[in-house]
């Protein structure tokens, strides 16, 4: 999970970013690097491993300079490699970046970039950046102009942080959509900036934060804010208050709301390295499966507590879909206790963000005595889940301090996706065609959860009408049926809210009669293979006085009409639409929580690890 320091001022930049990279290590990363301008030229230092690998580069070879810039990395497109490590230099090494997020369509500008006479030395996709400054820098002889020019062609969502030999006094970084946070750092006589506040608060308290769409340029001196279109902009600067944990959440209310927005950086790692957009294809070595194995499963079952099983119940759909393989979701409180058919062609894969849930290792211990083949999908690296499994995908979150699991909950809904991708790509059930579509979609998932959390003010404002509700129902139907279940339980688990999920289909098997003014009625209503049965439940729900609540896809004209209360999000592939419909419920239950003055990062009675049974 990409990590990003920068300094300019008087002293050594060296030691302020490789401390800085340090602070930021619990993001996990595959390489790292950093960019210092010294005697009039940049100086890289770069290796895939860890930072003691970089800090022994620096210290057998050592480079000083009064402005710098470090990159920790999560591969996307290039393997891990000192080759592929950030920062990237330019043509003529006059120019360097560093980069968090995935331009979309480096392809077609890589080619533009080569026949023009730029020389690619990576395999990523970031070094189309560097070389588009290169290619208007020699058209405006400005840097900053250069920059715009540059990051306006981009696609996707990104941060990016830039400086240059040509314009030695500055450093440019900028922040497109939600791909990672872009934190700007006020000293005296110097400035500093960062992915994240721990990277920088032992040199000062105080800060701003660019907002996608902005650009700033960094002088030792101070900071000029813009938008990509030129536009002058204020900056708000904060002051964080010296304990750690408080300064972690940043510009953010709560842990939680800052998670909810976390989601396009950790589902961009949670790409990162398995993702080959070039072959199409999906590549999960952590979980040790080549075709034999493969092509022997006979039946899944996954198995999971609270949120993770509902992320299960996803997984079901899209394995199930995708891979052809019977699938089932077994509650892990419930897995040991009902004497569970499986055997040596059965996975069973448990989902815990925790990897030390209880009944979850109980049911894997269960799984394993029957000789079952036995995966796990996990947040926390080296926890008792991921030893017990044969396979593991990890999650690629960092850390989530919120008891609600947000972040948590969309990682393994994408981690369910590649697995159904690569076991359909394993056992032939897809064909090329189809299988590049479906791992061509994935590029599109940070962006399209971004558009959702730019429309927070908007949740915010339902949640403002809707916050003394006693009881709410949720609907869905399909692969959105899940997400009415996490919904409600986000609801509950924080607003202390009544509320319950039902298939939509079911509403007329008992929860209509609970329909009145006083109900509001959630319906997750996209633009999927289920639309018109969800457009039919609305309108009995509306013919009986209910008010309705929905999640529907961008222009939809049919629900605007229906509806009391809209949550947009962007038109998605329906395979990964319960990515960005679980996204306005989230914020929904967070902003009713926070509104109703709740404790939101620690509801009652409720932890963030259920350890025991």
């Amino acid at each position: 999970m990409c990590g990003i320091v920068g300094y300019i001022g008087a002293k050594n930049a060296t030691p302020i970013v490789l401390n800085g990279l340090k602070r930021l290590e619990y993001r996990g990363y595959d390489s790292a690097g950093l960019a210092v301008l010294t005697n009039g030229h940049i100086e890289v230092r770069r290796d895939a491993g860890k930072l003691e690998r970089l800090a022994a580069l620096v210290e057998a070879d050592p480079v000083k300079g009064k402005i710098g810039i470090g990159h920790t990395r999560w591969a996307t497109h290039g393997e891990p490699s000192a080759r592929n490590a950030h920062p990237h230099l330019s043509t003529d090494s006059d120019f360097v970046v560093v980069h968090n997020g995935i331009v979309e369509n480096f392809l077609d500008l890589k080619e533009e970039l080569t026949a023009e006479g730029a020389v690619f030395r990576s395999d990523t996709d970031t070094e189309t950046i560097v070389h588009l400054v290169e290619r208007y820098y020699s058209l405006e002889h400005d840097m900053t102009l250069a920059a715009r020019r540059a990051l306006k062609a981009l696609k996707g969502a990104h941060g990016v942080v830039l400086m240059s030999s040509h314009e030695p006094d500055k450093i440019i970084a900028a922040r497109i959509g939600n791909a990672g946070g872009v934190v700007i750092g006020y000293g005296d006589g110097e400035m500093f900036v960062a992915s994240d506040i721990p990277a920088i608060l032992e040199h000062t308290r105080r800060v701003s934060f660019l907002e996608s769409g902005q650009m700033a340029v960094i002088r030792r001196t101070g900071v000029e804010v813009f938008t990509l279109d030129g536009q002058p902009v204020e900056p708000q600067i904060h002051t964080v208050a010296w304990d750690p944990i408080a300064a972690e959440k940043g510009e953010y209310r709560h842990f939680m709301q800052k998670e909810i927005h976390e989601q396009v950086r950790s589902l961009t790692d949670t790409l990162a390295g398995r993702v080959d957009l070039d072959e199409g294809r999906v590549r999960l070595p952590t979980l040790n499966l080549d075709e034999k194995t493969a092509r022997k499963i006979q039946k899944i079952v996954i198995t999971a507590c609270g949120t993770a099983s509902h992320a299960g119940m996803v997984g079901k759909v899209l394995i199930e879909h995708i891979a052809r393989i019977p699938t089932e979701l077994d509650i892990a409180s419930e897995f040991r206790y009902r004497d569970p058919l499986v055997d040596e062609n059965t996975v069973v894969l448990a989902i815990s963000q925790s990897g030390e849930t209880a009944d979850t290792l109980a049911a894997m211990e269960e799984a394993r005595k029957k000789g079952a083949v036995l995966w796990s999908i996990v947040n926390a690296i080296g926890s008792q889940a991921m030893r017990l499994a044969s396979g593991c995908i990890s999650m690629q979150c960092g850390p989530e301090i919120g008891v609600a699991s947000t972040k948590a909950f969309t990682a393994p809904l994408v981690d369910l996706y590649l697995l159904a991708v690569l076991l359909g790509d394993l056992r032939g059930t897809l064909d090329e065609a189809r299988r590049r579509k479906l791992v061509a979609d994935l590029a599109l998932v940070p962006d399209l959860a971004g558009r959702c959390l730019d429309r927070e003010s908007e949740v915010a404002e339902v949640a403002r009408s809707l916050k003394n509700t006693r009881d709410a129902l949720y609907l869905g139907r399909g692969i959105n049926m899940p997400i009415a279940y996490e919904g409600a339980l986000k609801l509950k688990e924080i607003s202390y809210i009544h509320a319950e999920a039902y298939p939509a289909g079911e509403m007329k098997h008992g929860p209509i009669a609970l329909v009145d003014r006083n109900m509001p009625v959630i319906s997750i209503a996209p633009l999927d293979p289920w639309y018109e049965k969800m457009i039919s439940q609305v309108e009995q729900v509306k013919a009986r006085g209910g008010v309705v609540v929905a999640v529907a896809t961008e222009g939809d004209a049919r629900v605007e009409g229906l509806a009391d209360h809209i949550f947009w999000v962007p038109e998605t592939p329906w395979l990964l639409s319960p990515v960005v419909t679980v996204i306005p419920l989230q914020m929904f239950a967070y902003h009713i929580a926070a509104l109703r003055g709740l404790d939101v990062d620690q509801p009652r009675n409720l932890a963030k690890s259920v350890t025991v049974e």
